[in-house]
């Protein structure tokens, strides 16, 4: 999982995309938002406010206590990739959630005219507006992925690339050394999806970061991020007749619905993506 939109507030060090993975996982996501926890209450921010003034992240009641613990626990000296496993046992989930890296990495983002900012301040208190002009992985270099990560890739019986942000997402993922060679490596079993459909995300600021890098903003686009690390990318039928162009890629393209609107949906996706590669 992604750890470079992971940022502190109030004091607490929050990572966003494990707690949406586990939280997911577990069954007690907040489906309406898209992160966060199910009938959660927000006492905790409203008094925070008359200290910090109106907050632009929101930490519901339930979700800080995973919040509390974490900090509690990096204080103390545990590693990253430690208590995410502590907390996905909590929360009762049987898979493994392994966080990226357990050094530090940061993804900046910079805007046209403007020095570059964290992602969470671009992309919930900008409301991802602007026009992006570069990604900054800061701390990339330096960083080694958590126990386990290569070695999930190496032995797995098929890789999977969310349609998922290529830049702020997975790029960090990619960054850090030794994954892009493993999944270069694993790329027969190695299939990603595209989070463009039509021209435009479903959700996020793919599209606006495609557009501001000088990139086509298409499946197509996408495919051409990952052609020397997926052997089949999944379009959907909304771009079906992008599939010539990305089998020249030396992909194999398979068009399906994409959308996963419903848990069955999301299902059905899941069931079409591993036969393309063989489960």
């Amino acid at each position: 999982v992604n750890t470079g939109d992971d940022d502190a507030f109030y004091g607490m060090c929050v990572s966003p995309d494990i707690d949406t993975v586990t939280y997911t996982l577990a069954g007690v996501a907040n489906a309406e938002h898209g992160w966060g926890r199910a009938d959660e209450t927000w006492a905790t921010r409203d008094e925070l406010a008359r200290f910090y003034g109106r907050a632009w992240f929101n930490l519901g009641d339930r979700d800080m206590a995973t919040q509390l613990y974490r900090t509690e626990r990096l204080a103390a000296g545990a590693r990253l990739s430690a208590i995410t496993a502590d907390v996905a046992r909590a929360f009762g989930v049987c898979a493994r959630v392994i966080p990226m890296s357990d050094d530090s990495v940061r993804t900046f983002v910079k805007l046209r005219g403007r020095k570059a900012i964290p992602f969470q301040d671009y992309f919930v208190r900008g409301h991802a507006r602007g026009v992006v002009e570069a990604i900054e992985l800061r701390g990339a270099e330096q960083a080694r992925p958590a126990p386990g990560v290569t070695a999930a890739i190496r032995g797995s019986a098929a890789t999977i690339l969310a349609p998922s942000n290529p830049f702020v997402s997975l790029g960090p993922i990619f960054a850090l050394r030794g994954v892009h060679a493993a999944l270069r490596a694993a790329r027969a079993r190695v299939a990603a999806i595209s989070p463009i459909i039509g021209g435009k995300t479903v959700k996020g600021p793919a599209d606006k970061m495609l557009r501001g890098l000088g990139m086509e903003v298409s499946a197509l686009g996408v495919a051409r991020l990952y052609r020397d690390i997926a052997s089949v990318f999944v379009l959907d039928r909304a771009d079906r007749a992008l599939a010539p162009e990305i089998e020249r890629l030396g992909m194999r393209p398979v068009v399906t619905n994409t959308i996963m609107s419903t848990p069955a949906r999301a299902a059905r996706l899941a069931q079409v993506v591993l036969r393309a590669v063989g489960v």
